[in-house]
């Protein structure tokens, strides 16, 4: 209560009256105090987490290779500090020994039949896996023997086959042996370690497409370019891109085109949308994998109204999720269109992609009556008896 009495005497105080009285130091000096500064927020700049201390003269032009060589001699001439207590090598304290564990004197006086014994002791590691894993395919082994069998065979051997371990056999062993009598795990306990060995696959070649003279083929119009894919090229400028979407304005052969992999941003997906309102031939376009946002893909989507041609897009797995007010306006736009018969997309919410799903399969529908309609003819009703 005492420092609350003391704030009382400060309440009245005029505040502009005390900033006029100060010299123009002291507003200086002031200002630097309540400057707001983080200095442990690693992510704001450097001059903003400490204020300003570079306001004195430089003593000098700044030579970095002086500086170097100063601070390298520097650290030679510090002496090391020594330690408290010298190291001289000496071991100290008692050598660790493992415990025995002790045997059970009901396990040890355990005997079994001269045959059993035998056999067990003359098996191979594949056959006592085998026996583990098919207990109808030789002899049952009591959980008994278990201590036993250590004085008599490799400790680690038998008591992984007394116990039925399911792990002694890889998952393809396993499916084979339950087909066929005869042993599979040859390896024995050697394989209980070793993962199944798969052929290795060859990495996938990388894409031969010359970009340039792909461009001036779309720009001529050649007629024997029917299918364009420039995709996991990632070195593609951004112009080019659009270079491609501009060229294919006019061109009346391409029908594919797939840029996946390219790292194709929203002045890509503008540049793509105004040529599918002007490009009357293109069947396909693929723009997975890319950096396009959720505006570049509504521009494209909103595009689909002015192109009767196209019959299948893809615009899945880009670098951000586009959203759930996004995917609503993408079905709405698929609900409209009734040429679009493929849309690779996966949808985050059950409703737009069930509302998508229902519009697929729409279009679908009336492909397939236009079909049928064509080899048959139209269908006429038929009338009714006494009319």
């Amino acid at each position: 209560m005492s420092y609350r009495r003391e704030l009382e005497k400060y309440r009245d105080l005029d505040e502009d009256e005390i900033l006029g009285a100060l010299t123009e130091e002291e507003l200086r000096t002031l200002e630097n105090e309540l400057d707001e500064l983080d200095p442990d927020n690693a992510l704001l700049p450097a001059g903003l987490r400490q204020k300003d201390q570079t306001t004195k003269a430089p003593t000098g032009p700044f030579k970095r290779e002086e500086l170097l060589d100063h601070l390298e001699k520097q650290a030679k001439e510090f002496k090391d500090r020594e330690d408290l207590v010298p190291y001289t090598g000496e071991k100290r304290g008692k050598v660790w020994v493992p415990k025995q564990k002790p045997l059970d004197p009901v396990l040890e006086s355990v005997t079994l039949e001269p045959e059993l014994e035998e056999a067990l002791a003359n098996a191979s590691d594949a056959e006592l896996c085998d026996i583990a894993e098919f207990p109808g395919f030789g002899v049952w082994v009591p959980r008994r023997l278990f201590c036993l069998q250590r004085h008599i065979m490799s400790p680690s051997l038998v008591p992984a086959a007394i116990l039925g371990m399911h792990t002694l056999m890889s998952n393809q062993q396993y499916y084979q042996a339950l087909s066929s009598s005869s042993i599979m795990n040859k390896e024995g306990l050697n394989s209980v370690i070793k993962p199944t060995q798969y052929k290795p696959v060859p990495d996938e070649e990388p894409n031969s497409t010359d970009v340039e003279e792909t461009l001036e083929r779309i720009k001529n119009n050649d007629p024997k370019l029917e299918e364009v894919n420039l995709n996991n090229i990632r070195n593609i400028p951004i112009p080019t891109l659009k270079a491609y979407a501009e060229a294919l304005k006019e061109n009346s052969y391409v029908k594919k085109f797939s840029i996946v992999g390219t790292r194709s941003n929203d002045p890509v997906a503008y540049a793509l949308a105004e040529m599918l309102k002007e490009n009357k031939v293109l069947k396909t376009l693929n723009v997975e994998s890319n950096f396009i946002s959720g505006a570049g893909i509504l521009r494209l989507v909103e595009a689909l109204p002015y192109n009767t041609s196209l019959v299948e897009m893809k615009i899945d797995n880009q670098s951000q999720p586009l959203g759930n007010k996004v995917e609503m306006e993408i079905v709405s736009m698929l609900e409209k269109n009734a040429t679009l018969l493929k849309f690779g997309y996966h949808f985050t919410q059950q409703g737009p992609r069930l509302r998508a799903s229902n519009a697929m399969m729409n279009n679908n529908d009336l492909v397939r009556k236009r079909r049928l309609a064509d080899l048959t003819g139209p269908i006429i009703p038929k009338c009714r008896s006494g009319v």
